[in-house]
């Protein structure tokens, strides 16, 4: 009897305990101890809004990005674009409205799951390196730094550009016409995304933070900002993203054009032979490109694609948090 008793109570024990830990994890929940989780429809609302910011924002700059990659590649001693507006109605006396969007249907293949995984590893990185945070400082209010923000837009961005790298190759084909090998120039893309991706999301977020923590001139709505106020934080962030990360972007691109049909006309520095310019690797592609043609080369297409990254950058983040309201996304970017 005594042993049965003394299995009861070992039972009983355990089930308070049991309901006690459950209430402590409750409770640790609503407070944001624990990482929060998310539903399943959650997530395809999120991933649903990233794909449209992203499908948006690059069609509406379709033609600046296809001039800029042909900058970028373009044979120094043979120039057929030379500038934005030149560029522009080269292309549209020789190709016509077509060749404006050439490439943009693989162009949006690539970036709108590539923007859809950005953005919902962006907020799940935030939310995770958030909580960590708060069970560092023991701080329960903290927020994300600007430099823990950046580390969440560099997570983010590897992830995405990893998934989607082998369309990213393929699209540079079909807009030069020229792969050799699916993940050629991968890893300047992954040292180029760190400061890009990760300087989009830190400066975006961070001077929104500041914009409506501030109020300057009055731009907060009903605890928010406007849309134009929202279009600017973008365009601010994708120019310094993208001037940082810029020359990286160009050796990557080279990197993919080597061994392409027509590519040895393209990317060869004297002009003269036929045979491709080979790469060993980033670093040799850096010193030859700027051996033929000058530390300049690095910049090519910038000034396209700064007036591309401008609206682009802009239009997706709005559009984001925009499809994101429609849906009633409950999780939003993390503070």
């Amino acid at each position: 009897m005594g042993s049965e008793d003394a299995v009861g109570k070992t039972g009983e024990t355990e089930a308070v305990s049991t309901i006690v830990n459950l209430a402590e994890e409750a409770k640790d929940y609503r407070e944001g101890v624990t990482a929060p989780r998310r539903t399943f429809r959650s997530i395809c609302k999120s991933l649903f809004a990233g794909g449209v910011a992203g499908g948006v924002s690059r069609t509406a700059v379709a033609p600046l990005e296809r001039l800029k990659i042909l900058l970028q590649v373009q044979n120094p001693h043979n120039i057929k674009y030379n500038g934005t507006v030149q560029g522009l109605k080269y292309i549209w006396r020789t190709e016509g409205l077509r060749g404006l969007f050439k490439g943009n249907g693989t162009n949006c293949a690539r970036i709108v799951p590539n923007s859809a995984v950005k953005f919902f590893s962006y907020e799940e990185a935030s939310k995770g390196i958030l909580w960590l945070y708060r069970q560092q400082t023991g701080n329960e209010d903290a927020q994300l730094t600007p430099l823990l923000r950046l580390g969440a837009g560099a997570c983010a961005g590897i992830i995405a550009m990893s998934a989607t790298y082998p369309m990213d190759m393929v699209r540079g084909r079909l807009t030069v016409q020229g792969p050799r090998a699916l993940y050629k120039g991968w890893l300047p893309s992954v040292i180029g995304v760190v400061p890009y991706v990760g300087l989009n999301f830190a400066v975006y977020e961070s001077l929104k933070d500041w914009l409506i923590k501030t109020n300057p001139y009055g731009l907060v709505e009903n605890s928010d900002l406007n849309v134009t106020t929202k279009l600017a934080c973008g365009a601010a962030a994708g120019t310094v993203g993208q001037t940082v990360a810029y020359p990286l972007d160009v050796i990557r691109r080279r990197m993919q054009m080597v061994g392409w049909r027509h590519a040895s006309s393209v990317v060869t520095g004297d002009g003269k032979s036929k045979s491709s310019l080979e790469y060993t690797g980033m670093v040799d592609a850096f010193r030859k490109t700027v051996r033929h043609e000058g530390f300049g080369a690095l910049y090519k297409g910038l000034i396209p694609n700064s007036v591309k990254v401008v609206p682009s950058i802009a239009i997706a983040f709005v559009t984001y948090e925009v499809v994101k309201d429609i849906l009633g996304v409950e999780m939003k970017i993390a503070d």
